[in-house]
């Protein structure tokens, strides 16, 4: 990933990003630096809290946690929840289906962006678009949620 550019945020920047995150998941971000990385070839921008990849912008959306930083932040709502044999898959990349997921947030509307989970750790696997509401996503079949950015792609593995 080639950084195209990268500046610190103003304090109303930081404000917006901290009201909403805090407003989709639950959470207030902690940091002293917030650091704003574009890159070349992507869809999305990057901000660095305190340098880590910590939230970020998907096709001009508000901010949302990145996978590093849900797991550092630990999302209140907006969640996700997959079963033990859904881990690898969600993991890879792919987008989550019905059968693999316990529970979700029942506030969760189709078109929001969700934190993926694994059920026995409450690791933050993925982040993703819902495709249907919440309380439709536990069931037999169907794709629920399209992946976004996982463990291991080149966002989670980005480092000032």
């Amino acid at each position: 990933m080639q950084v195209k550019s990268r500046h610190h945020l103003r304090s109303d920047d930081i404000d917006t990003i901290r009201e909403a995150v805090g407003d989709h998941l639950g959470v207030d971000i902690d940091g002293d630096a917030f650091e704003l990385v574009e890159f070349v070839d992507a869809n999305y921008e990057l901000v660095l809290v305190d340098g880590e990849p910590a939230v970020f912008y998907v096709d001009d959306d508000e901010p949302f946690l990145t996978v590093r930083g849900a797991n550092n932040y630990e999302p209140e709502m907006g969640i996700v929840t997959v079963d033990a044999g859904a881990i690898s898959f969600v993991s890879d990349g792919a987008d989550v289906m019905r059968p693999g997921i316990v529970e979700a947030d029942s506030a969760i509307r189709a078109g929001d962006l969700v934190v993926v989970a694994e059920e026995t750790h409450e690791k933050v696997l993925a982040v993703g678009r819902a495709l249907v509401d919440g309380d439709e996503m536990v069931g037999d079949s169907g794709k629920v949620v399209e992946s976004i950015h996982h463990v291991g792609d080149e966002l989670y593995e980005f480092s000032a």
